[in-house]
């Protein structure tokens, strides 16, 4: 099987060197857990590392301010969206029916997920993506009315983002003591992979942690991982390595 490495420390050789290709895997958490330097990590290596374009579609965060965050880890994502090996999606901001400023964007006349697939489909083309990152199925379902609605549109996602042939990866958000997997507890069962991060509170420490819960067609590690953001990224550890210098 092919597989779609992500280039994140520590995470690879842990799902056999990484994500089945053309796969889709949720990456779930409450705030504060990594989710979106996770993702972009995912981005940001496969355009610089594997020479691979991918989609970043934000339907939470301004793009500027996505930008000014990463830069934290060095990744000038300006750079490389002028180079086409990324490219962000403005869908911030059309839920509410306003225009954008970016280049690529949701048109304000309505928001839909069919719209959503047509302008990721024109850009993957454009750049010859490879990887998506969708940044937050929770946004996405304010457009829906019930839960059966979110799952069609997840599942729409995930086949036709598969049938063009991209691994995709997709937030959403939990609070840490739900138990839950998805806001809507039915993503983990649409998407092929499901990675969960933890923040825990330990006396007066805090612990950020990452589990495997799900990768089909995978022999994947069912342990729980200490994860650090350090000032280059995520880093996953081994379960009995100490927190250090990285």
């Amino acid at each position: 099987m092919e597989r779609t490495a992500t280039g994140i420390k520590g995470f690879d050789n842990l799902i056999e060197g990484g994500i089945p290709e053309a796969r889709s895997v949720l990456v779930s958490g409450a705030c504060g857990t990594g989710k979106t330097i996770f993702c972009m990590q995912f981005l940001y290596n496969g355009a610089m590392k594997y020479k691979e374009p991918g989609i970043y579609v934000t339907l939470d965060e301004r793009p500027d301010l996505i930008r000014q965050d990463m830069l934290r880890f060095g990744w000038d994502l300006r750079k490389i969206e002028d180079e086409n090996m990324i490219q962000i999606i403005d869908g911030s901001i059309a839920k509410i029916g306003l225009p954008s400023e970016e280049e690529f964007s949701m048109p304000a006349t309505g928001f839909d997920v069919d719209k959503l697939l047509l302008e990721i489909m024109r850009t993957a083309k454009r750049i010859g993506a490879k990887r998506v990152v969708i940044d937050s199925i929770p946004a996405l379902g304010f457009n829906f009315q019930n839960d059966q609605d979110v799952r069609n549109a997840i599942l729409k996602l995930s086949y036709v983002l598969s049938k063009i042939g991209v691994t995709t990866m997709m937030t959403t958000e939990v609070s840490e003591d739900s138990g839950k997997f998805g806001k809507y507890s039915i993503e983990e069962y649409v998407v092929d992979g499901v990675v969960v991060l933890h923040y825990m509170g330990i006396g007066t420490r805090s612990n950020r942690t990452l589990h495997i819960r799900k990768m089909r067609a995978t022999n994947h590690s069912e342990e729980l991982h200490p994860l650090k953001i350090t000032d280059k990224g995520v880093v996953i550890q081994k379960v009995d390595e100490e927190y250090g210098d990285v």
